[in-house]
């Protein structure tokens, strides 16, 4: 006993030292700035010379600073930035001209003006699985990994970034799945848990603890023998079906896909005081950004960027099919992940509004004014509160004023199948989104897809006579795809339709693991017949 004590004084002195000499280590570097929002945004004005903003509208349409909603007040500066123009006023005519001239302009544009620019010391990052877990998502056998991709921060200690995501892939299918990532909070579907014997065992010991902590609990738990303070969650999968459309993920799980869920916050905070933490302030080793470092926005996509690394080394993905997901600012962020990660197969592109797919010098419902604003500038690169200054250094300039418009931004991710959501306002997806600003911005587009050739939506690219097609119309015939779903602010209603629209382009047919049968997205009562 002597000898097992000697032996935990020496680890934990051991333990100790340790501790002491880290300190010693993470001394030798400055301690990482902190600001507020409201100080790191007025740092950034100060840098770029900005003496006053335009304050941005209110969405609540009774406020005397209301957003304009009046569409033959929204396009002040109708004309976009054409597309396939060189910057030498060069018309491009040919795939080559837009790959080794256009389409760089176009990005080093987006990457000084918009969203930023990636560091070239972004450090290394190693993902390890945490648990690895056999479960059921509906009736189809899944497996899935909690994973955590931790970045080297050997150049500054003082800020830890580990990114966070779980993995889950059908078991019932043949070969490497396809595998979409959506932004979100990662959880288990349906953890496995422990038998009834188990379970006693577990609720024993509990029961034990309680008392030796409350002795007072042992009259309430004579009182209540048949008690057990943890009981077993039912995840019997042969009763009849629950109502309603299955949810995104058993769609995908159905249709022999498999999922990704990705933690934004792991990889950057979502507001302006994080920006010297997460990945920004540990490249910057605590510093607050210059006007054209990369903001919340192309720190998300990089993120997406290093998940797909990820994918690749294992063998139950298909990583030549690995698409994007997400919605509101993570659909903005969906949208920058395919602009800069050509590696990614697909994207669906949910209610992402201003900064994401809706036209930037559209004057209708959300306005550059609110993204230069304190409470959404983090998102951009610092040089992208320009566009809503009224005085100082640069000038007072608008949307209109920007070179770069998100039709652009759109077809970078062209020929590559990339399809834009919406809801409608009655159900929650707001006006304030501009859904006409992106449907412009999505039509205008569909001439790089032409010149590469892919399809695109199957209309002209004039996007001022070109009519927003009714709620519930999909134009889903070609790479580019558009459709408004009568919900929301959610892309899962239109799940049922992006899933046979990727596969279709994508080349995928899902085949049973043991018999080989071609299956199909089916309703949520089918779904359980696939592995009997």
């Amino acid at each position: 006993m002597k000898k097992l004590l000697c032996l935990f004084s020496a680890f934990g002195a051991c333990l100790f030292a340790t501790a002491q000499t880290s300190v010693a280590d993470t001394s030798r570097f400055p301690q990482p700035v902190t600001f507020t929002t409201q100080q790191d945004h007025a740092h950034m004005l100060q840098q770029l010379g900005i003496t006053q903003l335009r304050p941005g509208p209110s969405g609540n349409e009774s406020a005397p600073n209301h957003a304009n909603y009046d569409a033959s007040k929204a396009n002040p500066c109708p004309q976009l930035p054409d597309l396939l123009t060189t910057a030498n006023g060069k018309k491009v005519t040919t795939p080559q001209q837009w790959w080794q001239q256009r389409r760089p302009e176009i990005a080093e544009l987006f990457e000084r003006e918009v969203y930023g620019r990636l560091p070239q010391n972004i450090p290394k990052v190693t993902w390890s699985v945490r648990i690895t877990d056999r479960e059921f998502v509906g009736f189809t056998p899944v497996l899935a990994r909690q994973l955590t991709g931790r970045v080297d921060n050997s150049a500054y200690p003082l800020i830890n970034v580990e990114i966070n995501m779980i993995l889950v892939i059908p078991m019932n299918v043949k070969g490497p799945a396809p595998v979409l990532i959506l932004f979100g909070r990662p959880n288990f579907p349906n953890p496995a848990q422990p038998n009834p014997e188990q379970m006693e065992q577990i609720n024993d010991a509990l029961k034990s603890l309680l008392v030796k902590e409350q002795p007072a609990l042992k009259a309430v738990f004579e009182q209540y023998p048949a008690y057990n303070p943890l009981t077993r969650t039912s995840t019997f999968p042969f009763g009849p079906p629950p109502a309603g459309e299955p949810s995104p993920t058993e769609q995908l799980i159905a249709a022999g896909w498999g999922y990704a869920i990705l933690d934004p916050a792991s990889i950057q905070a979502d507001h302006g005081a994080g920006l010297t933490r997460g990945i920004i302030g540990l490249v910057n080793k605590g510093q607050p950004r210059k006007p054209d470092d990369w903001g919340s926005l192309r720190a998300w996509a990089w993120g997406a960027a290093r998940a797909l690394d990820y994918l690749e080394t294992d063998t139950l993905v298909n990583a030549k099919m690995v698409g994007i997901e997400g919605v509101s600012r993570y659909g903005k962020a969906a949208l920058v992940t395919m602009a800069f990660e050509p590696r990614f197969a697909i994207g669906l592109i949910g209610s992402s509004g201003k900064g994401g797919a809706t036209l930037h010098r559209r004057v209708f419902g959300e306005a550059v004014e609110n993204l230069t604003g304190s409470g959404e500038y983090h998102w951009m690169a610092g040089n992208y509160l320009k566009y809503g200054a009224a005085a100082g250094a640069t000038g007072s300039k608008s949307g209109c004023d920007l070179p770069v418009d998100a039709h652009q931004l759109i077809a970078m991710a062209a020929p590559r199948p990339l399809f834009i959501s919406y809801g409608i306002p009655e159900k929650g997806d707001a006006r304030w989104l501009d859904q006409q600003g992106s449907w412009m911005a999505t039509v205008a587009a569909g001439s790089a897809y032409k010149l590469l050739g892919a399809k695109d939506l199957g209309l002209s690219n004039n996007y001022l006579t070109e009519k927003m097609p009714p709620v519930l119309t999909g134009l889903l015939d070609g790479h580019l795809g558009w459709r408004q779903h009568d919900g929301g602010h959610t892309d899962a209603p239109n799940f049922r339709y992006f899933i046979p629209w990727a596969n279709k382009l994508l080349g995928y047919e899902k085949y049973h693991r043991f018999s080989l049968r071609k299956t199909n997205i089916a309703p949520r009562h089918n779904i359980y017949l696939h592995i009997i």
